[in-house]
């Protein structure tokens, strides 16, 4: 079943009702999740940009936990016909963050960090200034973060097989894989560095992909599996049984892609698309295909029929 629930404007204050657009009609209606189904609440940030938020562990209060969150969006050319322009300059957009943290509609206790790329990376040092947050990622991803200014005493390295529990929630690492791409399944800006390292990355190529790791998150009676690249390890996943999904669409390198994925995470009751959209295009307007979308609908229609495929607009929420 295919679920599309609705945008939340960027700069808007109220929360956005979920909405279903297309439901097969075979299928029952799930134009809202039913009240008590978890206490565990997915925003989604564009690119693999999530939010996840559940209650402490007294119900007092909200935690709340950020994957690979980029807001600045700055253009690249990823998804034109040349690609990506290696020497793009990095940039921040502090006014934007600054909005979203004083506002009161973003917050995080931890970040967590897939991948070293501009496109999951770039914000993460001035997001974890502001927030406080403590922030997981290897070795290379520190390095380049507190390059880039991050508060050091914030920075947790992670090499995957750790599993941590916190106030409410628990954080399971993951060793993983970035997405192979090319006629030689290559990965692209690839490379690591020490954490005595302190130049300063200027462009994009800078930014490498140091390793990557996936995440699972649990709790207010759910669980959440991301992974930063259309690629991973399936050794890894074998016991996991997550309520969702989050699957970057792509994969076409990667021998049985889907299948093997959704078979040994259990086919988890809700697939999320992630990494989908052009993000050379502000989180302001409605996100656009890059071009992975329907084929990764119809593969998970075809491996695991059972599946609720979710998508979401630009700030669109879903209750699992």
């Amino acid at each position: 079943m295919d679920e599309r629930l609705s945008r939340r404007g960027l700069l808007g204050a109220g929360a956005a009702a979920a909405a279903l657009l297309t439901v097969p009609a075979t299928t029952a209606s799930a134009s809202a999740p039913k009240p008590g189904a978890s206490r565990m609440t997915l925003r989604w940030w564009g690119n693999n940009g999530w939010e996840i938020r559940v209650p402490s562990a007294d119900g007092r209060s909200e935690k709340t936990v950020l994957i690979d969150p980029w807001l600045t969006r700055f253009k690249t050319g990823t998804y034109t016909p040349q690609g990506a322009d290696p020497k793009t300059p990095l940039s921040v957009d502090r006014a934007l963050i600054d909005h979203h943290v004083d506002s009161g509609q973003l917050r995080a206790d931890h970040i967590l960090v897939t991948h070293g790329h501009y496109d999951h990376l770039t914000d993460v040092p001035y997001l974890a200034e502001r927030t406080g947050a403590t922030v997981f990622g290897t070795e290379t991803h520190l390095s380049l973060m507190a390059a880039l200014g991050a508060p050091e005493d914030q920075l947790a390295v992670a090499s995957g097989g750790e599993y941590f529990a916190f106030d409410g929630y628990t954080v399971r690492i993951l060793r993983s894989l970035h997405s192979a791409t090319g006629a030689r399944a290559q990965v692209p800006f690839p490379g690591t560095r020490p954490l005595s390292r302190r130049d300063r990355p200027q462009t994009i190529e800078d930014l490498l992909e140091g390793g990557t790791l996936a995440y699972l998150v649990t709790g207010g009676g759910a669980s959440v599996l991301d992974f930063g690249g259309s690629n991973y390890v399936e050794s890894e996943l074998a016991g996991l049984a997550p309520d969702v999904l989050l699957m970057p669409t792509g994969g076409a390198a990667v021998a049985g892609y889907a299948a093997r994925l959704l078979g040994v995470t259990g086919y988890p009751r809700y697939v999320a698309a992630t990494h989908w959209d052009d993000f050379d295009l502000p989180l302001t307007d409605p996100p656009k295909d890059a071009g992975g979308l329907t084929a990764l609908r119809d593969a998970v229609a075809a491996a695991s029929p059972g599946s609720r495929f979710v998508v979401l607009d630009h700030l669109g929420s879903f209750v699992p």
